[in-house]
């Protein structure tokens, strides 16, 4: 069946997207994300610059970066990955449009997930050309999270894991707070992603107050949420000031605490209709939670900070699929 092979196709690329979120999330915590000051080589090379000559050469061309080995090498791994995902992602759609019996909505989805990847290059582009520009670095983590969502729900509708889709009466109850869940999730995932871009998760080093205080009286939200600074000339390390870095991980706690609630009101309606759906959603929520607070606890370490990313990804794809996994009396789907 055509299905098939879309199915594990999609389960491979659901798969290789871990790597890219994750090893961008790592490439942005090492503060790498110019580690290549060219794109979409690294100073003028495949790899990376590794010789003494090369190096020297690179640092000539390039005088106001110069190379630093700790930094080229994940930013030059996360675009391979990145690249071969889009590989994977065009052999996709060539499988859907030579397989005539193949529904034309799992076609449509294989056709966007391609669009949205090519997207994601560009911005890929655009975060280098631009500096780290905060509002490119979220827009490109926020397509990447949305990149394996579309991977896992062409999955789901090609009947993989039949194990978490619904009867029709269970999803109908379900329908109004899952939508909810899903846009305050998404919305969640922005705010850390502005977080992380304006190098604000560590703004405020107490908790649960911050600055000493549940509501800190120096912030300014006007300059932390201007989607209209000016560009550059570099964004490493960020350019705002600490009270509106303040405003913008303090808005980010609030958002996690609006998550909570409203996760917790769908999975009080979810948990006798479905179980272990009911279970992903609850422990990917109880770690996100964890991790968000030890970020701050000890100050951002590497590889809490990278989980928090993961786990962020995984929240995501859960209410995905309360959202979109296929009704059990659907094609592609077991009974």
């Amino acid at each position: 069946m055509a299905e098939v092979l879309i199915r594990r196709l999609a389960l491979a690329g659901a798969v290789l997207a871990v790597f890219v979120v994750v090893l961008g999330a790592f490439t942005r915590l090492v503060d790498a994300g110019l580690g290549c000051p060219d794109w979409p080589g690294c100073y003028g090379h495949l790899l990376w610059p590794n010789d003494a000559q090369e190096i020297q050469r690179a640092d000539e061309a390039y005088p106001e970066m110069p190379v630093d080995l700790d930094k080229t090498w994940p930013e030059m791994v996360h675009r391979y990955f990145a690249g071969g995902l889009l590989l994977l992602v065009a052999g996709m759609v060539v499988v859907a449009f030579r397989q005539a019996d193949l529904r034309p909505a799992v076609r449509t989805l294989c056709v966007s997930l391609l669009v949205l990847i090519i997207c994601q290059a560009a911005f890929g582009a655009w975060t280098v050309t631009l500096k780290l520009w905060p509002q490119v670095v979220t827009a490109h983590l926020l397509g990447g999270f949305a990149t394996w969502s579309l991977l896992w729900a062409i999955y789901l509708r090609t009947g993989g894991a039949p194990a978490l889709t619904m009867d029709a009466a269970a999803r109908a109850k379900l329908t109004g707070i899952a939508r909810i869940a899903l846009v305050v999730v998404v919305v969640q995932i922005a705010l850390g992603g502005w977080v992380s871009s304006n190098y604000a998760a560590l703004a405020c080093a107490d908790f649960p107050t911050c600055m000493g205080s549940m509501v800190p009286p120096q912030m300014d939200f006007a300059q932390g949420f201007n989607l209209f600074q000016d560009l550059g000339p570099n964004y490493l390390g960020g350019l705002l000031g600490s009270d509106a870095r303040v405003a913008i991980h303090w808005t980010h706690r609030v958002g996690a605490v609006v998550v909570l609630l409203t996760l917790a009101v769908l999975l009080w309606r979810m948990w006798p209709l479905q179980r272990p759906l009911s279970i992903w959603v609850g422990s990917a929520l109880a770690l996100q939670l964890l991790l968000g607070t030890l970020n701050v606890v000890w100050a951002l370490p590497l590889w809490i900070a990278t989980a928090h990313n993961a786990v962020g990804a995984l929240l995501l794809l859960s209410l995905v699929t309360v959202n979109f996994a296929p009704l059990r009396s659907e094609p592609g789907t077991q009974g």
